[in-house]
């Protein structure tokens, strides 16, 4: 399922360019992605996509909403269940750490990060999966990270020397 988020990241960067589920779903079967793959893709998109929708109705009608949850406080902790810490392992938890202390994950967005991740059938989850996680809910809401962040988001660490 990864290799068909990347895919549609790459080509349809621009989140509102990207076709309809039916005509996407045709597109990844012509770029040669099998049918099992392409609907578990197509599947956690549509979740992607009602998150982000969710996020900006907050946003702008605030959380008096039913379904909007109040900002969070300046120092407040996120504490996570049982089942996000196994599904996350440490890996991903201490990246989600890394990137809200760096202030380029707020608090509603790792939210969304959190659920999209919870969403997926890997326990625990790869740190590359969650990093390509991460890049679709900021192409979902349409912003684009730093460049620092995006080479951060991108790279594999295969090259990097611990010293």
């Amino acid at each position: 399922m990864f290799e068909v988020l990347v895919y549609v990241y790459e080509n349809y960067w621009q989140g509102d360019a990207c076709p309809e589920a039916p005509q996407l779903g045709r597109k990844l079967s012509a770029a040669g992605f099998e049918p099992e793959e392409i609907e578990a893709a197509l599947i956690w998109l549509d979740g992607l996509q009602l998150a982000a929708q969710t996020s900006r109705l907050c946003s702008t009608e605030g959380p008096g909403r039913g379904d909007c949850v109040l900002p969070q406080s300046v120092g407040s902790l996120r504490i996570y269940s049982p089942a996000e810490r196994q599904q996350l392992g440490p890996d991903a938890l201490g990246f989600i750490s890394f990137l809200e202390s760096a202030g380029v994950l707020p608090a509603h967005m790792r939210e969304i990060v959190v659920d999209r991740a919870m969403a997926v059938a890997l326990e625990p989850l790869s740190l590359d999966d969650l990093k390509i996680i991460v890049l679709m809910v900021y192409w979902s809401l349409g912003e684009e990270p730093d460049a620092l962040v995006l080479d951060e988001l991108c790279d594999d660490g295969s090259a990097r020397l611990a010293h």
